[in-house]
Parts: C-alpha cells; sequence; structure tokens
C-alpha cells in the first residue's frame, strides 16, 4: 500500500521530562518510524531542532519554513503540547498533522505508538478523517501600542501573581461591557483546549465542530460569574484593572508580563490547524478513552 503523501516531516519530543518518552528513546521512535514512512514510498525529512537534539544525523532536515513549503504532512511524535507547538508554527503553511502519542493524555496524539504500523498505512494511503480546528490570536496592548501577540490553540490564560491576591478584570466581548471579575484569573479556551485547564477550572466540553469559545473564571471571588460559551467569531477584550504581577499564557508556552491598564484582545485566528485520523475516528471515543467514562460499567 503506497503512500498519497510524497514528502513527510517527522518531528519529536525531545525535552527530558520525569514521564515523558524522550533522548534515546524518542530516537529509536523516529529512526523506526522514518523507515516506516520510506518503505511506503514516502521521502522523509526531520524537524532540524528535533534531528539536532536527539542526534539523529541520517536524514535532511528542515526548520518550520521549509517543511511548511516543501513537506504535504508531518508525524508528531510525543504528547499534545509538542503537538500544539508545532500546530500554531505550521497551521499557516496548511500542512496536515497526524499524531503519534508518546506523551500521557493525548487528546490530539491519539495514535498510540505501539498501533502505528497497522493505523498509518492505510491513512498514508488515503483512508482518513480530517479534523479542522480553529486557532485563536491574542495581542497585548498597552497604550494603544501592542507590545505582545501570539496564537493559540488551546488557551489563552490570565493570571494573578504567584504571591499576590485577586487580580480584577474588565471584560468586554465586541466593544460591549460584560462584567467586571475578581479572581485568580481567567481563561478564553478553544474547543480544542476545552479538554485542558477549562475543564480543570469548571469549564464545559465543547465539540470541536462548535464556532465556539468559553470563558472561564478562575476562583472567581462572586460565585455567580460562570463559564460562558461565546460565538467564535467575537472580539473578546480582558483590561487588567487591579492586582500585581498578573501575566497572560499562550498555550502555557508563551508568556506576558502585565501592567495595569494592558488590553489582552482575542479574536480568531485567519488560520486552521488540520489534524487527520484514522477513519472511523470519534470525538466521543477519545473523551470516552481519555476520561475513562464507562469505567465499572458492566
Amino acid at each position: 500500500m503506497k503512500s498519497n503523501f510524497r514528502h513527510v516531516a517527522l518531528i519529536g519530543k525531545y525535552h527530558a521530562t520525569s514521564s515523558g518518552v524522550a533522548g534515546a528513546s524518542t530516537r529509536k521512535y523516529l529512526d523506526e518510524i522514518a523507515h516506516f514512512l520510506m518503505d511506503q514510498g514516502c521521502e522523509v525529512v526531520l524537524e532540524v531542532d528535533t534531528a539536532t537534539n536527539i542526534g539523529l544525523t541520517d536524514y535532511t532536515t528542515m526548520d518550520v519554513a521549509g517543511i511548511g513549503a516543501h513537506c504535504d504532512l508531518c508525524l508528531v511524535v510525543g504528547g499534545d503540547g509538542t503537538m500544539l507547538g508545532i500546530g500554531r508554527q505550521l497551521a499557516k503553511y496548511k500542512v496536515p498533522l497526524i499524531g503519534i502519542n508518546a506523551g500521557r493524555l493525548g487528546f490530539i496524539t491519539d495514535i498510540p505508538f505501539d498501533q502505528y504500523k497497522t493505523t498509518l498505512g492505510p491513512m498514508l494511503a488515503g483512508q482518513y478523517e480530517v479534523d479542522d480546528r480553529s486557532l485563536m490570536q491574542a495581542h497585548v496592548m498597552r497604550d494603544g501600542h501592542c507590545v505582545f501577540s501570539a496564537q493559540a490553540m488551546n488557551d489563552v490564560v490570565v493570571n494573578r501573581g504567584a504571591t499576590s491576591g485577586m487580580v480584577e478584570l474588565r471584560v468586554e466581548v465586541d466593544g460591549h461591557f460584560v462584567a467586571n471579575q475578581r479572581a485568580d484569573g481567567l481563561i478564553i479556551s478553544s474547543p480544542t483546549g476545552s479538554t485542558a485547564y477549562s475543564l480543570s477550572a469548571g469549564g464545559p466540553l465543547l465539540h470541536p465542530s462548535i464556532p465556539g469559545w468559553v470563558m472561564v473564571p478562575i476562583a472567581p471571588h462572586t460565585l455567580s460569574n460562570r463559564p460562558i460559551v461565546l460565538a467564535n467569531a467575537a472580539e473578546i477584550a480582558i483590561e487588567i484593572v487591579a492586582g500585581r504581577d498578573a501575566s497572560a499564557n499562550f498555550d502555557m508556552q508563551s508568556l506576558a508580563s502585565l501592567m495595569h491598564g494592558d488590553r489582552i484582545v482575542v479574536t480568531r485566528s485567519q488560520h486552521q490547524v488540520r489534524f487527520l485520523h484514522p477513519k472511523g475516528w470519534s470525538y466521543f471515543d477519545t473523551l470516552r478513552e481519555k476520561m475513562h467514562w464507562n469505567e465499572g460499567v458492566a
């Protein structure tokens, strides 16, 4: 069964962790997958930082821009954090991604490593489900000027300082005042991120096909401040009114320090991330497996 994808990029998790796959294990996994891909007729390249950090020197390497220009598929071997990082970077190039789970939960890296051969073969031959996910575009505005910008696939989070009390935030949607909230912080989450920090803070699960965001306060002072689902065409603005050492996190992978009066403006990005899943894949199957639904049911 030959591949419909000619040029395939590989990126792997290489940061050492206490429980994930890293270093020598990642090198072994990537080398094995690369040989499998070549047997399917693919030309394989490694993302340059992956190759450098794990010591795989036998393959052509490219940076993200090169992968975006030359590859028609990217395989990500790692956990959801690895997928978030490369997904944001490749979105503007419209390169689809397949995730092979070498992490823990794996909501978006959903193919177990020990099943990759039986799963990838049919997918490479064109038997897959397409799953497009919206990105957020966030800007930190200070005195009318943008001082920081970032994209997020999961969430934009405004947090209080580590040693300070609550922050007070003024929230607007499409220029309309919503509320002043005193809380430990505020999460603006995509459907993809609704299974992450948002869920831990009491937010709802959003199906990926829903064109919406969920706004979730973190430990609000007023208990009537509840999560709310908003259309993802809306512009959400969060102003820092009071509180020390506040910060904004974007997918928990980039950080901006905030001052009083700063406004974090969140809109829908013009780019989407395209995931490919095995034929017959279901979002509900993923939820049932990862959240251990039905355990103990005969």
